[in-house]
């Protein structure tokens, strides 16, 4: 099931990107068996397990031992794909570099995962997520007009600009291989993608439509048409109506009819809009709006919370969220009419199972 079964990926346990990235692989198909880092403690800081780990086999190796450095290159000479996360020179330091690798198995795809890349002269410094989407132009985006950047959680970085992004790279790279046979290196860096994001603001500020400061622009919260609004209970609805026609059924199903209003578009009025706009979402709660808006193409939806979102009928509709191992998360997705994609099974260290697969693999388990 999934389009990509038969492809066999090595992940080295780490840190939120490359294991989002190898749990998408995971969810379209791969068979990934992730690398658990053995040996002292502390060495290696791994979360517990959770989502990110859903349809992956674990093995325990110390790689400061010689015979468990052999059993890992013995087992990516058999792989399709390895994925680490480690700081620029960190994998050639524990003799799993891309020379140690590809000259064992030179179709292998070796996905690096790292926030400022493999070269520039922040490469081996430290960071995180906020830190990578503020040099890349992403952060500077988000915010309320006249305060400061407000970090959207690790979403940007991390997993679309990060995971999303290697992900997508192991893909293009198995691609073509189907032609030239050969592997090579994926440089994933959180930096790169998170500046990939920023590509239509780009083109907007070079035709004067993204030139306010944060927080003044269109689609950053300045227009009333595009922007959250407080409803009675203390919960939110979100409002996008940018079309004019859309606006105008916003406009009626909120009850205002008021041929005096300001023009949609023009800037001046857009304070006026907002106040009347205010005041009537005011007036019921976040729920009693949704169902006013249920049906309607004025783009008006409640603001839900992660942890109640899949009681929202379109989600419950489509099986948005899953139950993995008795934990309630986001589905596979995107989704094939032909290699549908199952729910995932919950990560697994069982020996018998991941002795099962390293045989399929041509390994004895470690």
């Amino acid at each position: 099931m999934g389009p990509l079964r038969g492809v066999r990926v090595v992940e080295m346990a780490g840190l939120a990107p490359a294991p989002f990235g190898c749990m998408v692989l995971a969810d379209l198909g791969a068979q990934v068996v992730r690398i658990e880092r053995g040996g002292a403690p502390g060495d290696g800081l791994v979360p517990p397990d959770g989502p990110l780990d859903r349809g992956k086999y674990s093995v325990a190796l110390n790689l400061k031992d010689a015979d468990d450095l052999e059993r890992l290159r013995a087992i990516v000479e058999n792989a399709d794909v390895f994925v680490e996360g480690f700081r620029p020179g960190v994998a050639e330091r524990l003799g799993i570099g891309p020379e140690n690798l590809l000259g064992r198995n030179p179709r292998l795809v070796y996905g690096r995962m790292t926030g400022w890349g493999q070269d520039g002269p922040l490469a081996p410094t430290a960071g995180h997520d906020i830190n990578y989407i503020a040099v890349s132009g992403a952060l500077d985006l988000v915010g309320r007009a006249g305060q400061r950047p407000v970090p959207p959680a690790n979403i940007v970085g991390d997993f679309a600009g990060g995971g999303m992004l290697l992900a997508m790279g192991v893909v293009a790279a198995l691609y073509e291989r189907t032609t030239s046979g050969k592997g090579q290196v994926i440089d994933a860096a959180m930096l790169d993608g998170s500046a990939l994001y920023t590509a239509f603001m780009h083109g907007l500020h070079d035709v004067g439509l993204w030139n306010e400061p944060r927080g003044e622009n269109m689609l950053d919260g300045a227009a009333p048409f595009y922007d959250t609004y407080e409803c009675g209970d203390g919960q939110f609805v979100a409002v996008g109506c940018v079309e004019i026609p859309f606006f105008l059924q916003m406009l009626a199903l909120l009850g205002i009819d008021d041929p005096e209003l300001p023009f949609q578009l023009d800037r001046t009025g857009w304070a006026t809009l907002r106040g009347v706009i205010t005041a009537r979402f005011k007036e019921r709660s976040r729920d009693e709006w949704t169902e006013v808006f249920a049906s309607s193409d004025a783009c008006v939806t409640p603001v839900l919370s992660p942890w109640e979102a899949h009681e929202h009928p379109h989600n419950r509709a489509r099986g948005t969220f899953v139950d993995v191992g008795g934990l309630r998360q986001p589905a596979p997705a995107p989704r094939f009419s032909r290699t549908p994609l199952p729910v995932p099974a919950a990560h697994t260290k069982d020996a018998t199972s991941v002795r099962d697969v390293l045989a399929a693999w041509g390994l004895p388990a470690p």
